[in-house]
């Protein structure tokens, strides 16, 4: 086989698919596995879904393109709808979760730029956060792993251990000017923030003039069972990031903030050429549709209940497998005794698909329309793989 001309970038995983179903995804051969990575949490209405086929049909057939030279009336009406279901007054719409979250540093940066205060530029972020792959997002992460070879750190991300809020206000001088926080860090091991400390942190930004940041690029659009994961706090940011779910599978995120928090942002400061383009508006409406429709969020709880209960019962069953199980909603995560790597391969092995994580954890993203009877196949599957798993370690040990 010839070398690929692709970056060496991935490690990919030797399947192809043809096409997908729902939460099914179907290869050249023919062979059908569960798809529960849903491509990073962003199939959310599941593969080939009618609504959104006949959304992007529709809207191809019409125009692709227009740049933000001109009005986008789809772009407005998606903007609308979600300022109206969420705190926010303003959206500037982006290509990516990582650009939404660069638009992001930038609006909280100048806003204190545009009140006088210019120095008020870091950023307080959290150890084990992901937050994107440009230069700016991997210093906001802060993992060693993802900048080495790209030269100095970008100035401006201070980071703090996860959950130490003592180290938090420490950190606080006269140079920060927001805090950026997951409310469940999905690629470093699926760790829910604490409702309490997601509270305690909106009261010190509220206490010393700081800028609440939230990264809901995985978390967003019902994965946790609300629309953002932030509601289970009972508290609200005051700008947002937002990409993967919101368009189904075609790529688009959004920045979401308050009037004031955005009010640096004047014409000229930021652009995009294809972020808000007409056929990435009518995949966001049509999500919209499916997500917002009366008793979705409620179904989404539902089977993220069979799916909780369903594995901590594997739990109890496969302890030398499986050590603990995480998040919210179906954001979960199966904390591992084995190589992670090895409990996702088995899972492979019985045509399911799953994504890694950081701290040795496997994560269970399936789409959003996922059923209650696919969770319990999905979980006849894991509890496949383990038992291969638990029956190699016993050959080991005898």
């Amino acid at each position: 086989m010839a070398e690929s001309a692709l970056f060496d970038t991935f490690a990919r995983a030797p399947l192809r698919f043809e096409r997908g179903e729902g939460v099914w995804l179907v290869t050249e051969s023919g062979e059908r596995y569960l798809d529960f990575g849903a491509g990073v949490a962003v199939t959310s209405c599941g593969h080939a879904n009618p609504h959104l086929v006949e959304a992007l049909k529709s809207q191809a057939e019409k125009v692709w393109h227009l740049s933000n030279l001109y009005e986008i009336p789809e772009q407005e009406r998606l903007a609308r709808r979600l300022v109206d279901a969420t705190f926010a007054d303003k959206a500037f719409f982006t290509n990516s979760g990582a650009e939404a979250l660069e638009c992001a540093i930038k609006t909280a940066r100048r806003y204190h730029y545009s009140k006088g205060h210019p120095e008020k530029f870091h950023i307080i972020t959290f150890e084990g956060a992901f937050h994107g792959r440009t230069i700016a997002t991997i210093a906001a992460g802060g993992q060693e792993k993802y900048m080495e070879g790209f030269g100095p750190k970008a100035e401006g991300f201070d980071q703090v251990p996860f959950g130490d809020l003592d180290a938090l206000n420490a950190a606080i001088n006269e140079n920060t000017g927001a805090l950026l926080i997951e409310p469940i860090q999905g690629e470093g091991g699926v760790r829910p923030v604490p409702k309490e400390f997601m509270r305690e942190l909106r009261r010190i930004c509220d206490e010393k003039g700081l800028l609440l940041i939230l990264d809901e690029v995985q978390t967003g659009v019902g994965r946790t069972g609300k629309l953002f994961a932030h509601e289970w706090a009972g508290i609200t940011p005051d700008i947002m990031a937002i990409a993967k779910g919101i368009g189904g599978g075609f790529p688009f995120g959004a920045c979401l903030a308050t009037a004031e928090a955005a009010s640096g942002m004047k014409p000229g400061i930021h652009g995009t050429t294809y972020g808000g383009n007409p056929l990435a508006m009518a995949c966001g409406n049509a999500v919209l549709d499916i997500v917002l429709a009366d008793g979705f969020l409620e179904n989404v709880r539902d089977v993220a209940l069979v799916f909780r209960q369903g594995l901590a019962a594997l739990k109890d069953r496969f302890p030398t497998v499986i050590e603990d199980i995480r998040g919210e909603g179906l954001l979960l995560g199966i904390k591992a005794k084995v190589p992670a790597g090895d409990l996702i391969s088995g899972m492979r092995d019985q045509h399911m698909l799953a994504v890694m994580a950081g701290d040795n954890v496997v994560r269970i993203l399936p789409p959003l329309v996922v059923t209650a009877e696919e969770a319990r196949e999905g979980l006849r599957r894991i509890e496949r793989a383990a038992e291969v798993l638990s029956a190699e370690q016993l050959k080991k040990s005898a």
